[in-house]
């Protein structure tokens, strides 16, 4: 075997113990081994985002020690990220697949200390982000002694997708959240798919009274997708793995089953879970949490087709309030089947009897939220007689895309969510949480304005940073345009119009600022396959076909439909973040949620119409900061 060893005396990057560091590099075939006696608490990896994954391993000889997928440098580095190497005297870290002329070694740090110093223009203000990395679904949710618990997919690794673990942030207000450890990490078994969490009040599972217990699903080529717990005694800090895991195989052999949502049922005593199981949803149901029995499915050829069913959410809610009529709830999170393409969130209304889940429109397709940047919407467990739910904001198609570096994958705002009644039909609200409005520090009331044709609000959001909101009620002329454009001085903006004619309020993010890497998204294998046949029926692709003023498949216009509304007059709420624009209409009868990237922050605001005179009353800004 051909050995080349090099060895190099290094100073750490922070203060460190007295005795030196030494790393010994040997390369043995395809594999390097990098020997560190006295270690810090961090070996630095430099990362190359567009270069292919080799394996690091930390070699403590245990059976757990788990190979992690890192991009690691081979000619530059665009950043760089932690690799914990223990508190033993010695450390030993395995690299497979990295190139002999990679700079990589000579590029890597020992360190006590990680910096996370936002350095990413795009980074939200008051968003939800992981410190570095990538951040995909919440999962695992839950609300216990006054502390609301954001469990995440998160690669600690790079900011693209790999390497998943759950990552780990507490709040007491859903806005000022706290950077914990992640609290499960991937393992030999694979990766640590999404899942929930429950607050075991009974102790059914033997951890002990009121044990969160998480429900997660574990991912290996090696195996079928698979069903896992894991509890936890410190309040979610840190999880334990059961021993005898897996809980729960799909029965059939099934590749994509995945993303348990568990529940407890009072009629039956007992807890359910609902999983995604390719093209339907599963229930099963279970006395401890461990021991689960199939109950039935749902969904296979209902709603949006074609599809692939992801994070799926079981729920009940109040008929406009009235608990005395209560509905079930099913939010699905398909990819594809977006009607812009790529995910999206979609919902079912109907009744459980502990068996059978029926809902009498489920051919007709509901949409949580009309834009192209929510999905894996997910609520918090154990919060009483409130459903709150937090997305995630991106789309597969171009997720690994974005023009993100330290971080890549930030949440929408917490949200509430709401069961009203309309034309004898189910529709579910989804407006952001109350608590949102303590992000108000400063407001400015802009009156009313009565508008023929245009009026520029020219800086009006200027040292915002980009951090804004804007409310108003829009009476728009009943056959004509009404409209608010926020903008920048680059001639960048972001359009929000009703259309009266057409009976749509349109959010048009075609001139938002960063749109080409869109050019380079990457459609689902299904939804290309759909594409074909629309093709060969002499339709357009459907993402392109429902999208308005379609450029590319960032760049493009998204709408929800007016009848969900009532009424002619509507009551905004729009959302700002540098990266993101957030609109709910009427309390959230409809929520649209897009990425924008523009290159320098709005603040400009045009109010516009076409077709006629409108009216704009009750205009507030308010600047938004933690």
């Amino acid at each position: 075997m051909k050995r080349n060893t090099v060895i190099l005396l290094l100073a750490a990057a922070s203060a460190m113990p007295a005795t030196a560091q030494k790393m010994n590099i040997e390369h043995q075939g395809d594999t390097t081994i990098i020997r560190i006696d006295n270690p810090t608490k961090y070996l630095l990896l430099p990362i190359q985002e567009e270069k292919d994954e080799t394996q690091v391993l930390l070699d403590t000889g245990s059976k757990d020690d788990t190979w992690m997928d890192v991009r690691l440098a081979q000619n530059s580095a665009d950043y760089y990220v932690p690799f914990a190497l223990g508190n033993k005297k010695n450390a030993t870290v395995k690299i497979l697949g990295l190139a002999k002329n990679s700079i990589a070694t000579n590029l890597m740090k020992l360190s006590n200390t990680f910096d996370t110093t936002n350095t990413d223009y795009y980074r939200p203000s008051y968003h939800f982000t992981p410190l570095y990395g990538w951040m995909n679904d919440p999962n695992g949710m839950v609300y216990k002694d006054g502390e609301y618990h954001l469990y995440f997919q998160y690669n600690p690794y790079g900011s693209k997708w790999g390497n998943m673990h759950w990552g780990h942030a507490v709040s007491k207000d859903l806005l000022h959240w706290e950077h914990l450890a992640p609290a499960i990490a991937r393992d030999t078994m694979g990766h640590i798919f999404s899942g929930s969490s429950v607050v075991d009040k009974n102790n059914t599972a033997g951890y002990g009274k009121n044990a969160i217990i998480a429900i997660y699903t574990n991912n290996s080529v090696n195996h079928d997708e698979v069903q896992c717990i894991a509890y936890s005694t410190d309040n979610g800090r840190t999880f334990t793995k059961y021993e005898g895991n897996p809980v729960l195989r799909p029965f059939d052999g099934l590749k994509d089953f995945r993303d348990p949502k568990v529940f407890w049922y009072e009629k039956n005593k007992s807890w359910y879970m609902i999983v995604s199981a390719d093209k339907e949803t599963r229930f099963y149901k279970s006395k401890n949490l461990k021991k689960w029995t199939y109950v039935s499915s749902f969904g296979k050829g209902l709603g949006q087709q074609p599809c692939q069913y992801e994070c799926p959410d079981f729920f009940q809610l109040p008929v406009n309030g009235n608990k005395k009529n209560m509905k079930w709830v099913m939010t699905m999170n398909i990819n594809p089947g977006c009607i812009f393409g790529g995910s999206a969130t979609e919902y079912f209304v109907g009744d459980f009897d502990g068996k059978n889940f029926i809902c009498h429109d489920a051919h007709e397709t509901k949409w949580l939220d009309y834009g192209k940047d929510h999905y894996a919407t997910v609520t918090f467990s154990n919060t009483a007689d409130r459903v709150l739910a937090i997305t995630w904001m991106s789309n597969w198609q171009y997720a690994n895309l974005t023009p993100f570096k330290q971080n890549r994958g930030a949440n929408g705002l917490p949200r509430e969510l709401k069961l009203y009644e309309k034309d004898g039909k189910y529709y579910v609200s989804e407006d952001a949480a109350p608590e949102v409005k303590a992000l108000r520090k400063v407001t400015h009331d802009l009156g009313n304005e009565s508008v023929d044709g245009t009026k520029i609000m020219k800086g009006a959001a200027a040292n915002m940073e980009g951090a804004f909101e804007i409310e108003a009620d829009i009476t728009p002329n009943a056959d004509g345009i009404a409209g608010i454009e926020i903008s920048n001085n680059k001639r960048e903006r972001t359009l929000i119009y009703f259309d009266i004619k057409k009976g749509t309020v349109v959010m048009d993010r075609t001139e938002s600022g960063l749109t080409d890497f869109g050019k380079k998204s990457t459609p689902h294998e299904i939804e290309l396959a759909w594409d074909k046949q629309r093709e060969e029926q002499a339709k357009l692709p459907a993402r392109i076909e429902n999208s308005i003023n379609y450029k590319n498949d960032f760049a493009l216009a998204t709408w929800g439909p007016l009848n969900l509304c009532e009424g002619n007059t509507y009551h905004v709420d729009i959302f700002v973040d540098k990266s993101s624009v957030e609109l709910f209409v009427d309390g959230g009868r409809i929520a649209m949620t897009n990425l924008v990237f523009p290159v320098a922050p709005y603040e400009n605001i045009k109010l516009y119409t076409k077709g006629g005179n409108a009216e704009f009353k009750n205009i507030k800004l308010h600047k938004l900061s933690l």
